[in-house]
């Protein structure tokens, strides 16, 4: 089909379903990966999104034969999308004294990391193959620097962007994009457990927009919005000892058991 495909996880809430509906008014086909596929079709009616210009597909990302099996069901049925955007991720505080809470950074990790791998891997011999396409890994503002509290998911998307990095070198001679969009805070059902201040809190359809622009123009990598962008170079040349300071006493996130 010529019409092109944008694959994305995480799309029953928030940042997914903004982008999903970005790329629909763009003309994109839609392929929705969720584990609640009922409220993706529920969301979708309600957007005006005719059935045949989306497949649901349900799956979790944290079980990598799940999401590698939704990604070759896509393939199966939909092609080989234009746009893959692993969106799906969890965000949970932590304590490292409490003994769950190593379990919350175990799962942490199987969703925002293994789970991205995971979720590239149905395509990307297929786009190297056919010499085009865009990978899109979902990073954050917090993985510039580690925030107290925010253990599990600051080294979660510390590594997504690393990782992203990576994968743009190997993708690149086969002719295949990989995008790293960074968020800063985005009004969304995530966010709004948090107890601390959000600067340039940016409303989700906002965000979706630069994100399309970005993602489309095939940038290597983007914080959204570009203020939160500033405050992260920022971040990365304050010492250690003034860091530290700054943070002293900052509200920390919720953790599982305060959910």
């Amino acid at each position: 089909m010529t019409t092109p495909l944008v694959f994305i996880t995480g799309a029953s809430s928030g940042i997914g379903q903004a982008l999903a509906l970005r790329f629909h008014r763009s003309g994109y086909r839609l392929a929705l990966v969720a584990r609640r596929t009922s409220e993706v079709k529920t969301w979708a009616s309600a957007q005006g999104i005719s059935a045949d210009s989306y497949e649901i597909y349900s799956a979790d990302v944290a079980v990598t034969d799940s999401i590698v099996a939704a990604g070759r069901d896509c393939i199966a049925r939909q092609g080989v999308p234009d746009v893959v955007i692993a969106n799906a991720g969890i965000s949970v505080g932590m304590d490292t004294a409490v003994r769950d809470d190593i379990e919350v950074m175990a799962r942490t990790f199987a969703t925002n990391n293994i789970g991205v791998a995971a979720t590239f891997h149905p395509f990307a011999d297929a786009m190297a193959q056919r010499g085009s396409g865009t990978l899109v890994g979902i990073g954050s503002v917090a993985g510039i620097r580690g925030l107290p509290g925010h253990g599990a998911y600051c080294a979660s998307k510390a590594a997504v962007i690393s990782y992203c990095e990576s994968l743009r070198g190997e993708m690149r001679p086969h002719g295949v994009r990989v995008v790293t969009i960074s968020p800063g805070y985005i009004d969304t059902p995530l966010t709004r457990q948090n107890r601390y201040s959000m600067p340039f809190l940016m409303q989700a359809n906002d965000f979706a927009d630069r994100a399309f622009r970005a993602i489309t123009a095939g940038v290597s990598y983007r914080v959204i919005p570009w203020q939160m962008g500033v405050v992260a170079k920022l971040l990365r040349m304050v010492p250690n000892v003034l860091f530290d300071k700054l943070l002293a006493g900052r509200p920390r996130k919720r953790r599982q058991s305060e959910q």
